[in-house]
């Protein structure tokens, strides 16, 4: 890897965000500013997940919310589940009804099993089934060295970022079908890691794992598995969990010279969603501006 195509190169760059931090976790996409971008207006649907129903995790905002609304254009009904950003899933949802299509918003912490079983039994009784699974939700808590990660700390961050992943595809698996779809999000730093912040990039090189594994696991019964590794995105979980003069130069590490937006990962996972990726399983698509991961 080449140390030089990393050095953030502070000239002649606008500030793309200005200095902000948000005291909560994972954070609400409604204080930001700017705010993170959904949606582009050079769309073109063309009825690829039409009937379908995707349950996406922290579906609310960030890439969950640019998911649900592609989602949402190519036909499918969405199910998204948050923790407690209520005014960011009430916007999201009504955006997908704006769209056309039906959002069931399930607030829950899906750190704790029963409420996948509750999320899926919801989702059964509005549609009467399941097609896609988004497993999307993650928390970050960066800390400077692994002496200062209590064991409730990294307990939390497992169950968000892992756990959860585990739990929701176990309670969906016995209604999914031939022609399925499982897609979960990883990120860069599974590859690159990150300093500063071990449990978290931990969780995500698991993540990357249980994709591959899982993949295997279910490939005879034709549901096809795979992950997105988005390099530094917009999304609440910056503000929330670094500090505020952070921001300011926030993707400027990237050979793009600038942080993605949620709609750029949106088509990846709507490729995987879709019938377009059906020889495709166990594998990653990598949108990070540039970032040489190695895989």
């Amino acid at each position: 890897m080449n140390e030089q195509q990393y050095v953030i190169r502070t000239e002649k760059i606008p500030v793309q965000f200005p200095p902000q931090h948000q005291p909560f976790h994972p954070g609400f996409e409604w204080l930001m500013r700017p705010r993170p971008i959904s949606e582009t207006p050079t769309y073109r649907t063309t009825g690829r997940l039409g009937g379908k129903v995707a349950v996406i995790s922290g579906g609310d905002s960030g890439i969950g919310r640019a998911v649900a609304y592609a989602f949402a254009k190519e036909g499918a009904n969405v199910v998204i589940i948050y923790l407690n950003e209520h005014v960011d899933a009430l916007e999201t949802k009504q955006r997908i009804e704006q769209i056309g299509q039906h959002c069931l918003a399930i607030a829950g912490d899906l750190g704790q099993e029963q409420i996948s079983h509750d999320v899926i039994k919801r989702t059964m009784q509005f549609f009467g089934r399941v097609d896609i699974i988004v497993n999307n939700c993650a928390e970050s808590y960066p800390k400077e060295r692994i002496t200062d990660i209590t064991a409730e700390q990294l307990l939390r961050v497992f169950q968000s970022n892992i756990f959860s992943y585990f739990y929701l595809t176990k309670a969906a698996l016995p209604y999914l079908n031939r022609g399925s779809s499982i897609i979960n999000t990883t990120s860069a730093v599974a590859y690159e890691g990150q300093q500063g912040n071990l449990d978290y990039s931990t969780t995500k090189g698991a993540t990357v794992t249980f994709t591959r594994s899982l993949a295997l696991d279910l490939v005879n019964e034709g549901i096809r598995v795979n992950g997105v590794s988005p390099g530094p995105i917009w999304t609440p979980i910056i503000p929330s969990s670094f500090p505020a003069e952070q921001m300011l130069s926030f993707g400027y590490g990237t050979p793009m010279n600038r942080a993605g937006q949620p709609y750029e990962l949106a088509p990846a996972y709507l490729y995987l969603a879709s019938d377009e990726s059906s020889y495709v399983t166990g594998q990653m698509l990598h949108v990070n501006g540039g970032i040489r991961t190695g895989s």
